[in-house]
């Protein structure tokens, strides 16, 4: 009993926050250990383009990070420039390719440092009727064309022309240059003013199926460009997000929100694990007599915090291999929380518009971001110099 009651309180000191009074146990209430510097949070409303807004927020942190000026970044941008290459690969590879809007991370770091970066009040891309983002007619559309493009025997030499104009319609055509706080600038000279290296930027996920401290293709869907991550072990990925943040930079977060751990209108992710040690023998029968979606119900209730599943590398490989875990969602870590038990969570800014309970943040425990993370972004100078030697950077 003393070592269950000295636990919260441990990690409570480990996060860097000072014991207090016990308070009730009904629901969530997150207590902020660090916060890091972000901008607004953003809607991406109807459109698969959390990749583009999650990214971007990221790297608005590391322009505050710093010292510059804050800066609402164009996702439209980004989109539509990720979106006519996609679709030029699909033409390349006869219609072999996910062709949709979604994406990854790279889709912008790579994207900046070809076609540059525009601020969003030069090009907010709504130019079909909307104030927030709606794709449901543009992927329908571009999803047409190029099948129809690819029906033939051969490429026209008009087929680009054509995909351009659809995507100038929708998202408005590039401007090649703009005036921004009363200087002139082409994107590109723009995004060389931003005290930002797309260099500086990598990404590393977790995954047996390749080898440690190396790079690979994560095989996922939207991964259209092939782009490839450093391979870590789980406890070392860890170690990179939590140096990151301890370090003062936000970690870009690549996961899959898909999960019964996860709620929406309560802004939490947890992965729960029934508590049998703490239940009497009465209590543990009672248990094993349940059916599967009553122990789900009974799990799933956030009514409270409590026992979480220690998770492994198996499980991670487990889940991945089963289609279990999947590229879904695209998101910022800011900072770390804990609860009124003193559990570990991160603090996330999300890109679905301000809203309750959170104001648009959300709280994932720390089994949460262990289990379901397919990929994190940081800046290299953020990794733990022994890590970051291993993967010889």
């Amino acid at each position: 009993m003393k070592n269950i009651l000295l636990a919260p309180l441990m990690l409570m000191l480990a996060w860097g926050v000072s014991a207090q009074e016990p308070q009730k146990e009904e629901g969530y209430r997150f207590t902020d250990v660090k916060t890091l510097p972000a901008t607004s949070v953003k809607d991406q409303n109807r459109s698969g383009t959390c990749w583009a807004y999650s990214a971007l927020a990221f790297l608005e942190s590391e322009i505050l990070r710093e010292g510059g000026k804050p800066v609402d970044l164009s996702e439209m941008w980004i989109v539509r420039n990720a979106y006519f290459e996609k679709a030029v690969k699909y033409a390349r590879l006869h219609g072999s390719l996910n062709l949709a809007v979604g994406g990854g991370s790279r889709d912008v770091t790579d994207g900046i440092a070809k076609y540059g970066i525009v601020p969003e009040e030069v090009y907010p891309g709504l130019c079909y009727g909307t104030t927030l983002p709606d794709f449901t007619e543009i992927d329908r559309v571009i999803k047409a064309y190029m099948d129809a493009v690819i029906a033939g025997n051969k490429l026209t030499t008009a087929w680009q022309r054509g995909l351009d104009g659809i995507l100038d319609a929708y998202l408005g055509p590039k401007p090649e240059t703009f005036v921004w706080e009363g200087k002139e600038y082409t994107p590109e000279s723009f995004a060389a003013s931003l005290p930002l290296d797309m260099n500086d930027y990598v990404e590393i996920s977790s995954f047996t199926h390749h080898p440690f401290y190396e790079e690979f293709v994560l095989e996922v869907p939207d991964n259209w460009m092939w782009g490839k991550v450093w391979n870590l072990p789980l406890d070392e990925m860890m170690a990179v997000v939590d140096n990151s943040l301890e370090s003062g930079y936000t970690v870009l977060w690549g996961t899959d929100v898909s999960e019964k751990g996860f709620s929406r209108t309560k802004a939490i992710g947890i992965v729960p694990q029934a508590d049998l040690s703490s239940m009497s023998g009465t209590d543990a029968e009672r248990w094993g007599k349940l059916s599967a979606k009553e122990k789900e119900e009974a799990l799933y209730k956030f009514d409270k915090p409590g026992k979480e599943r220690t998770i492994t590398q198996e499980m991670r490989q487990e889940a991945f291999d089963n289609y279990e875990t999947t590229d879904d969602h695209g998101m910022q870590i800011t900072g770390t929380a804990v609860d009124q038990a003193g559990n570990a969570y991160y603090k996330v800014k999300n890109s679905w518009g301000v809203r309750p309970p959170y104001d648009g943040y959300y709280y994932f425990s720390r089994p949460f971001v262990a289990y379901k993370t397919m990929s994190v972004m940081v800046n290299k100078e953020a990794i733990p110099k022994e890590i970051r030697k291993k993967m010889g950077l």
